[in-house]
């Protein structure tokens, strides 16, 4: 039989990234901590922890999972996922929707697809307290699956079978240089030339921007990465270039003309999706369910 004891304790090892970080959380010694991971490798008869490599990787602290370690990692994960979603059930139903949603979102859905939903949440449900966290679509999938989410909404594509994305609506996108930007003969080859500004990898934006580079067979010379797509607009208008930006973003920037948009054969219909996530392995809780149908338009 699985003992939860010693699982939770391993499970909390690696969410710590540390023997010690654990020991603090659990509020037993480290000692304890390590018996109790050494105690569920013999029952399981598996190594969890390459402990070679986590000594030679001190300095990052980060503990080093056996490829057996990982897989019984993703199994605590469903396993405490199951658990917190059953202690929020009855923590809503007795508190008669008192508590806590605590959301995930990339920063364009937050900044300005969210806030609509948020307030008609806080309009029918005033004592529950909402919590943002905001970061690229990769940071988010990691987050829902460690259970740090309740619910998720993002853009670009989640392929982790342990997710469920569910279609929310479509972002367009629009390729944008600054004012000085002259339209006409040569332009592929001054985007070849030219500096692109870019999110970083793990952003649904970039893997958009990455596609139309792709498509036609551009290679940008030099590029910026800025993690924010304001950032992003505000180099351009300072002409930095070229970026791949949502329309939302630079509706009022190119109304003051401080943007215009480039011709591009099929840049004009981009768009991309924005998803609802979900962990599959965990039941939404009163909350998160109720706000899942304010996103849906369900009354």
């Amino acid at each position: 039989m699985l003992n939860l004891h010693l699982m939770r304790i391993f499970y909390t090892v690696v969410q710590e990234g540390s023997f010690s970080g654990a020991a603090t959380v659990l509020h037993i010694s480290q000692p304890a901590v390590s018996q109790g991971v050494r105690e569920l490798e013999s029952q399981l008869g598996l190594t969890l922890v390459d402990r070679m490599q986590s000594r030679k990787s001190q300095h990052s602290q980060k503990v080093q999972l056996t490829a057996g370690g990982s897989a019984v990692f993703d199994h605590a994960r469903g396993i405490f996922a199951l658990e917190k979603a059953a202690v929020d059930d009855i923590e809503a139903r007795v508190g008669a929707h008192i508590g806590n949603l605590t959301l995930g979102a990339s920063t364009t859905v937050a900044g300005y697809w969210l806030p609509a939903a948020i307030a008609e949440f806080a309009r029918r449900y005033p004592n529950i307290n909402i919590k943002v966290r905001v970061a690229n679509t990769r940071v988010i999938s990691e987050w829902l699956l460690d259970c740090q989410l309740d619910l998720a909404i993002v853009e670009g594509d989640v392929e982790d079978p342990r997710i469920e994305s569910r279609h929310w609506r479509d972002e367009g996108l629009l390729l944008v240089a600054g004012t000085e930007w002259a339209q006409g003969e040569g332009a592929l080859e001054r985007l070849n030339s030219g500096c692109w500004v870019q999110r970083e990898e793990g952003s649904g934006t970039r893997s958009v921007c990455d596609r139309l580079l792709a498509s036609h067979g551009i290679i940008p010379k030099t590029t910026l990465q800025i993690a924010s797509n304001e950032g992003i607009a505000r180099c351009v208008t300072n002409g930095m270039g070229f970026a791949l930006l949502p329309r939302v973003v630079i509706n009022e920037l190119l109304e003051l003309e401080r943007l215009q948009e480039v011709a591009l054969p099929g840049a004009e219909q981009l768009s991309r999706s924005l998803c609802e996530l979900r962990f599959r392995d965990r039941p939404l809780s009163p909350s998160a369910k109720a706000f899942a149908d304010i996103l849906h338009n369900k009354p």
